[in-house]
């Protein structure tokens, strides 16, 4: 059984008295461990796909399936529990907590998860930390941080509650080449020790690289869909 499983799906969205169909019958089926890029033009339906597969938003028409269950017909508490224990999200907007440090903004998924003790909780943090290039400054705050500095939060955030399923918009943005490739890599990581399945958004050709499936949407239709071998290891 695929992890993901999309059939027929449609999201319309109502602005005043104008129908926006940001996605137009999207058939697709992800399987564990895949590690997916989905790119293409600005409106093309990229973000609004994560949602749905991140049950963050219900489709309009069709079924998505996580695991076999259909997220149409879970409740707010179903949603929330599948959110939290199976799937990390890397927002292009960041979403970190003003009032948190990096450190507690980390850490925070963990305790929500509950999956570690104490003791194991900071050590792992400290770990993640210093792997994405952070290593100093876990007690500043988002506002102390610069673009690149919180996007790494963020995807530090996703990644330490070891979830099925990482999505991630934009997971580059902000960030200089060298650090994407260190970020990417610890991904690649993930990837293949965990069987972690990772699904981007980007328009980062470096995103791409490491793909090793390539789903291009045009017009909320998917108009190709590659397998490839990552061409950066």
């Amino acid at each position: 059984m695929p992890l993901l499983n999309l059939k027929q799906v449609t999201k319309v969205y109502q602005q005043g008295e104008i129908k926006v169909e940001a996605l137009r019958g999207i058939d697709l089926e992800i399987e564990k461990g895949e590690f997916t890029t989905v790119f293409g033009p600005s409106g093309s339906g990229k973000t609004t796909m994560l949602n749905l597969i991140g049950a963050l938003d219900k489709p309009t028409g069709g079924t998505v399936k996580i695991n076999g269950d259909s997220i149409g017909k879970l409740n707010k508490n179903e949603l929330a529990l599948l959110r939290r224990n199976h799937i990390g999200f890397i927002f292009q907007s960041y979403n970190l907590i003003p009032v948190l440090s990096a450190f507690e903004n980390i850490s925070f998924a963990l305790r929500i998860a509950r999956k570690n003790s104490k003791s194991e909780e900071k050590e792992k943090v400290f770990n993640l930390l210093k792997a994405v290039g952070l290593e100093g400054l876990e007690n500043r705050r988002p506002a102390e941080l610069s673009g690149g500095q919180k996007q790494r939060v963020a995807i530090a955030r996703a990644l330490i509650k070891e979830p099925k399923l990482v999505l991630a918009d934009e997971p580059t943005a902000n960030l200089d080449s060298d650090t994407s490739h260190e970020v990417m890599k610890i991904m690649l990581k993930m990837n293949k020790e965990l069987n972690t399945t990772f699904i981007f958004s980007t328009h980062d050709p470096l995103v791409m690289d490491y793909a090793t499936r390539l789903l291009e949407l045009r017009d909320g239709r998917i108009s190709k869909d590659k397998i490839k071998e990552p061409a950066t290891n």
